[in-house]
């Protein structure tokens, strides 16, 4: 199966136990669009290039999932329509992607 990274951007405002529920939230409907999850990358509050929604900070969080390629709009589409998800970027992991010494 293919590898997926998904980077999701959550209101900055939640307090913990707001937040743990929304991920809580967010791996359950990974779980049922097929996907296994590999890695959980949480980088708390970061500075965002931009503001969203007028705020300038976002609770950013990266999973590194394995699912079939066709699950990839209906899983977006549910991840936007939580009312604390600001944004969502669905993006395809290939090896060639990867940083590797070249040999010479």
């Amino acid at each position: 199966m293919p590898q997926y990274e998904i980077g999701i951007i959550l209101n900055p405002n939640l307090d913990g136990a707001q937040a743990a529920l929304e991920k809580d939230v967010i791996k359950a409907a990974l779980e049922r669009h097929g996907a296994s999850i590999k890695n959980v990358d949480d980088w708390g509050n970061r500075r965002l290039a931009y503001p969203i929604q007028k705020d300038p900070e976002g609770n950013v969080v990266f999973y590194t999932v394995e699912m079939a390629g066709n699950n990839n709009a209906a899983l977006e589409r549910e991840l936007r329509l939580r009312d604390h998800v600001r944004r969502v970027t669905i993006i395809r992991d290939r090896p060639e992607w990867r940083n590797s010494q070249k040999k010479k």
